[in-house]
Formats: C-alpha cells, structure tokens, sequence
C-alpha cells in the first residue's frame, strides 16, 4: 500500500547505462503490486494483508516525511554515474515509504483506521488503558465508554484494557476526555507499527513448520514461509485473520537463522519462535497486539527478540519494553527509514532496546537511516539478499534486515534471559564493531559495523535483482 515511486535496478549492467524511473505501477520483489484508487499501483504496506478495500467519503490528511534534500543524502556527483543516483533515488523514495503506507491504510479502511494528533495510525474508536485501578475503571464507564476485557500479559506481569469510544468521539477527543478525568490513569491511542514497506502481494507457500532446538531467538513480525534455507520454525499468530505468511517475516526469519549453499544467517540452524501481530486484519500491527506477542517471548523466556517494526510512542508499548528488559531479555529493533532528519521511532528509541541502523555494500549508512543517541549498532541492509515468501531469494533494502544480523549474533551469546549476561552479550558484540563515522560512538553509526561479513550478494544466490524494502 503506499508509494508513488520507486526506482529498479534491473541489473549492474543495466544500471551502468541508464536509469529507469518507474511510475506508481512500479513493481518489487519481481512481483506485481495491487492497485489502488487514483494510482496505477500500490506497495502494500509493512506485513498487511491485501484486503478489500472498503469505500469512505472523506480521507484524513496525513503528513509524510519530507524527502532528504541532496545535502542531507550526501547525493553522489555526476561523477559517480548514474548507478550513485539510483541509490540516492531509492533511499529517498524509502524516506517517504511509511507515511505513504499510512495514507493508503486510511484509505482503504478508514472505517478501522484513524490518526492520532501526530497523524500516526491507530485503531478507530478504540484506546487503551495500561494496568487499570478499579478507581479508572469505574471514571470511563461513568464517563460512556464501553470497557473490554482485561488482556492478562502474563510473564510481563502488566494487563491492558481496550476501551471503545462513545459513538461520534474521535480517538483523538477520547484520549484527551479521558486524561483530562483521571489524570492517574495510562491512556493511549492503540497505535500501528508498521514494518514490511514494500512486499510482494501475494506471499504464496505454506507456513514453515514447528521448531526444533539449539540456541533460540524470537521474531516479531509476519509470519515465515517455508524455505529452503530455513529449518524448523514455531510460529503463533496474534492478529485477527490467523496465521499468515509474509514476505517481510519470511526474509528477516532467514537473515536470523537461515542456511544454505551460498547464503547464511547470523544464527543458522537455531530455534526460531514467530509471532506474526499482523494476519489477515488491516489492524494488525497495533500495539495491543505487539504487546501480546511480547508477552508470548517473555512466558517462553527467548532470550532474544527482533523486532523489526517502526512507529511512534506509546505507553503500552513501553512499559511491555520495559518489562522484557528489565528480565534481562535482549530486544534488537531498527531504527527505520525516515530520513535522518526524523523523530527517533519506537520501539527501537526505548532505553534498553538495541538499536540497529543499516549501511550498503561499500559500509555507507543509508541515507534514508534513521540517526540519533539511540543507535547502537549497524549492519548490512543494502545490496545483499534474503530468503523470498515465493522461493528463491530477492535483493534487500532497509533497516529492517539490519537489525535481525545483530540480533543473530547475539543470540549466539545469550543463552536464556539474564541482565548480567545479556550485559557481558552487548559487550562482546562491541568488541566486535568496526568503528565508522566519527571516533567512538556516533549517532549515525552507534559502536560501529557489525556482521558485514553476513552480507549475501544478490547475484551470488541469483536474487531477483528489484528491490523489497523494509523499514
């Protein structure tokens, strides 16, 4: 869902002599997208389903990032050809990606989907109250709203209530009706995280199978297809519509653990636990749902979890985040696309969370990157491949396979949950880091590169050479 154009780089040999600017019909993955109204094509949008769309009179106006200027991209002159410009080209198409995504999402389901005051996407007609007190109970049914059932997240020791809105209340108006009255209380919006960009319409295959055993981490995301470089994996589905294969969730799953002839993961072979949180359901990905999925990795004492999912702050979310770390969980995240200009996302900006940005095959941050004291470390997410949904493998661009590298290392240190040792992991893996960027820690490259030597060439497991981008 949600991207005007993107630019595709067919081959190296091509690229040398022109550059193709597609229109909204492009296509990624070598798959055709599905349209939508008044474009000839759509990305659909980070692990979403391609669901009906449902008509809506009036659209809310949503802002975008802005574009990277050519100063802020650091644009290649024309010295460098025209293959430095596509790149420049497709990182700024990425920079753009997410509030594009959140458009069309509103579009197509404005009647689940409205926008917080930010114009960030949440739930309609829906928010959420963290750990209530009887006291903030007995406020929102007095005050209308209707109270739903106690979500118990065990192992977080923390519970959610979702409450709906009295009809003809915005989730806007509601959160501040409802902090104006119990100031005490912890509202908020139920937000949605998004994190699959660009993907093929159709994930086609079955889900991979049940897990085995070895060193575990966990994945928060859509769901994983059967591959051949993947062995077993566990997989539980958290959103409404069940169970369903993406091709985001496919490809991060096979950077953590995947195996073959010419292509490994940071962890090949280990247990991989799947929580897909989208599904069949334009509101999947809400925090509601992220946070249940957590909860899950916490009861199942993964030591380890990726989460490649970008959004803005929420206080369920953190407090979740909070509770994983504090346990002495390792929660790896990318810091996502929105330019370096941006506002840090979440959860990735979380204390505690480790914090991943991405650089390409000659150790250059991507300019889309996201920047700030939050990142900790970066690892390839520009021209290297990953597993398809479809079979084969596809070339990659975004934080959002980063992160599941760092991950993958370092479950390799981490055994099972514990502060002490999760410490003595993050440690070793900097002792691993190549400094970039500025001397020492920087806010674009954090303690430096890691697991470059991870990074598959398209061409050497014959990717399809179109892009699929990620947050």
């Amino acid at each position: 869902m949600g991207l005007c154009h993107l630019w595709i780089v067919r081959s190296l040999s091509v690229v040398a002599m022109s550059v193709v600017a597609l229109p909204a019909s492009a296509q990624l993955g070598g798959v055709g997208l599905p349209s939508m109204p008044g474009a000839g094509g759509a990305l659909p949008m980070g692990g979403l389903p391609d669901l009906p769309r449902t008509r809506t009179p009036r659209v809310p106006s949503v802002p975008t990032p802005a574009l990277p200027s050519p100063t802020a991209s650091a644009l290649p002159s024309t010295a460098r050809g025209l293959m430095g410009r596509t790149e420049a080209l497709a990182g700024e198409a990425l920079t753009s990606l997410r509030g594009r995504q959140i458009q069309a999402l509103i579009r197509d389901h404005a009647d689940v989907i409205d926008v917080d005051d930010q114009g960030q996407a949440v739930v309609r007609g829906e928010v959420l109250i963290l750990s209530p007190s009887p006291r903030s109970l007995a406020i929102v049914r007095t005050a209308g709203f209707r109270v739903g059932e106690e979500t118990r997240l065990e192992g977080l020791d923390l519970s959610t209530v979702t409450l709906g809105v009295p009809p003809g209340v915005s989730a806007r108006e509601a959160v501040r009706r409802l902090k104006a009255l119990d100031p005490e209380g912890q509202y908020d919006f139920n937000h949605i995280y998004l994190g699959a960009g660009a993907a093929p319409a159709t994930a086609r295959g079955p889900a991979a199978r049940a897990a085995g055993s070895g060193v575990r981490i966990g994945l928060v995301d859509g769901g994983v297809a059967a591959h051949p470089s993947l062995g077993p994996v566990e997989q539980r589905g958290f959103a409404p519509g069940g169970l369903k294969v993406s091709a985001h969730g496919t490809a991060v799953a096979s950077l953590m653990v995947g195996r073959g002839p010419a292509f490994r993961g940071a962890a090949p072979g280990a247990r991989l636990l799947v929580a897909d949180v989208y599904g069949g359901s334009p509101t999947g990905g809400s925090a509601a749902i992220i946070v249940q999925a957590l909860a899950w990795m916490a009861r199942n004492e993964v030591p380890v979890i990726n989460v490649s999912l970008v959004g803005p702050p929420n206080r369920t979310l953190q407090a979740a985040v909070a509770a994983l770390v504090s346990r002495g969980h390792l929660m790896v995240a990318a810091v996502g696309n929105d330019g370096p200009a941006a506002a840090p996302l979440y959860p990735a900006a979380y204390p505690g969370v480790v914090s991943v940005t991405a650089v390409d095959g000659r150790r250059r941050v991507l300019p889309e990157a996201g920047r700030g004291a939050h990142v900790d470390f970066a690892a390839p997410g520009a021209d290297m491949a990953a597993a398809s949904s479809q079979g084969g493998y596809v070339a990659l661009r975004g934080t959002s396979f980063a992160a599941p590298l760092v991950a993958g290392r370092l479950a390799l240190e981490l055994a099972s949950p514990d502060k002490a040792a999760a410490g003595r992991a993050m440690a070793s893996l900097s002792r691993q880091a190549t400094d970039l960027g500025s001397r020492g820690p920087d806010p674009t490259y954090g303690q430096g590169l890691v697991a470059f030597d991870l990074r598959t060439s398209p061409r050497a497991v014959g990717a399809d050479r179109a892009l699929l981008a990620g947050e």
